[in-house]
């Protein structure tokens, strides 16, 4: 029986890969429905092919791309402007089509830190996507943006101050932040071991990447396989608006 369908929502080409792929990967396997809306990078850049080729190792189809310029790259979309300097209600009707017209299940983006680092893209997106994600159920609210549609829940992308112990050396030795959770706060832990090839491949997709210095996708392809594995073969999440009841998944529910 197919997983709940997913559509993730993240700043940049190569988020998906790094905070979902591995479930991505899984729901995919189950023959659930997947798609990933990227914020930032024009559709026509170099970045918009490696995302081509990241999401279909993770069986998530063809991207959905907002298009806005990253924060810190102008470039990455000429003409446009930086997704956190474009106006809210341009974003979330943007978001709340992509949620109505793929109708998801769950939906799973960034935390409020934005991750690890805490890149002010990452950091908009969660903001944006859980606004967009109570707007897509009200009729009344962007009626433009088709028939309404509630999914069922909202997950936050994390990681937990205990899952840092291979992470943290290599992102702390260039000079990255590490701002992690509280355990208590984790209420799904996905073993995505069993998916670590569609995951690996997602993120060597990322080519221009992993061919820096401090990229995360760099950073990982520089560590022996065993620390690697490690630490892209769990992933964490939060999910939103809900009760201590519920800590515990093992896999995203809807």
């Amino acid at each position: 029986m197919p997983l709940p369908s997913l559509l993730g929502v993240f700043a940049h080409p190569d988020d998906e890969a790094l905070v979902a792929g591995g479930v991505l990967a899984q729901h995919a396997d189950s023959g659930a429905r997947t798609s990933v809306v990227t914020a930032t990078w024009a559709p026509g850049s170099h970045r918009a092919a490696e995302l081509a080729d990241a999401t279909a190792a993770l069986g998530a189809g063809v991207p959905r791309m907002l298009g806005y310029a990253d924060h810190r790259i102008p470039h990455s979309a000429p003409g446009r402007r930086r997704f956190c300097d474009a106006p809210l209600d341009e974003v979330i009707e943007a978001l709340v089509g992509h949620i109505r017209q793929f109708r998801p299940d769950i939906v799973v983006t960034h935390d409020a830190y934005g991750q690890l680092t805490g890149h002010p893209d990452h950091r908009h997106t969660h903001r944006t996507t859980t606004l967009a994600f109570t707007a897509a159920g009200l009729e009344h609210l962007y009626p433009d943006a088709g028939q309404p549609w509630q999914p069922a829940a909202l997950y936050a992308a994390t990681h937990p101050h205990s899952a840092l112990g291979d992470l943290g050396p290599a992102l702390t030795s260039v000079g990255k932040s590490l701002l992690s959770v509280p355990d208590d706060m984790i209420t799904a832990t996905v073993d995505v071991q069993p998916w670590l090839s569609a995951k690996w491949a997602a993120i060597l997709a990322h080519r221009s990447e992993v061919a820096k210095e401090r990229s995360l996708p760099a950073l990982l392809s520089r560590l022996p396989e065993e620390t690697r594995n490690r630490i892209i073969g769990t992933e964490h999440f939060t999910r939103l608006y809900t009760s201590a009841a519920v800590r515990g998944f093992t896999q995203l529910n809807a």
